[in-house]
């Protein structure tokens, strides 16, 4: 999420990915589970294959004047196979603004604020709800709904090269389920420059 610079000049950029692996179908263990196969939806309940999971985003930075700039993404996948790194996201869009400490005479501080929008492809949504569990995911009890997200940050230059950030998240829908949440989750994260 938050970006953690000041956005210098305007900068787009638009990447894909497509990940060769063995991961299973949302589907196919759906489809396994309903026809009395196994007990409940088991994403890693197939025989070893390789199989394709791709997706593309674009990412825009543009600055507002010298201290302060907006910055967005915009990400998708086919959310037809196992997810098994980062999260269990298959469509992200974010947008924020971030600001430089220039302005308030603490140069190398940062500030922002930024909202993220998530959700699942119907596949996922359906594995889930039918007690299927990913590997961050599912209790069987999934009433969907995309997962918001609202997040402030400030980064402070503390000294030399170490900058802690406080920051806090409102999330709606935690974990894609209406009934679930809000959640208020406090961050700290540390960046040290060697």
């Amino acid at each position: 999420m938050g970006r953690y610079c000041v956005i210098k000049k305007a900068l787009s950029a638009f990447w894909l990915f497509a990940n060769h692996a063995n991961m299973g179908s949302y589907r196919e263990a759906v489809d396994n589970f309903l026809a009395g196969l196994t007990a409940k939806p088991d994403i890693t309940a197939h025989p070893l294959r390789t199989t394709l999971k791709y997706g593309f985003g674009v990412n825009f930075e543009q600055p507002l004047n010298s201290w302060m700039g907006v910055f967005g993404r915009w990400g998708w996948n086919e959310g037809r196979h196992e997810s098994f790194a980062y999260t269990e996201v298959d469509q992200t869009v974010e947008l924020g603004v971030g600001a430089g400490g220039r302005r308030w005479h603490r140069k190398f501080d940062r500030a922002g604020f930024v909202f993220v929008s998530n959700g699942i492809s119907r596949d996922h949504q359906e594995y889930l709800k039918l007690s299927g569990i990913g590997f961050l995911l599912g209790d069987g009890m999934l009433n969907y709904g995309r997962e918001n997200i609202v997040e402030s940050y400030y980064t402070l230059h503390l000294w030399r090269g170490i900058y802690p950030s406080l920051g806090v998240q409102h999330i709606d829908n935690p974990g894609y389920n209406r009934d679930r949440g809000p959640a208020l989750v406090p961050t700290l994260r540390l960046h040290l420059e060697l």
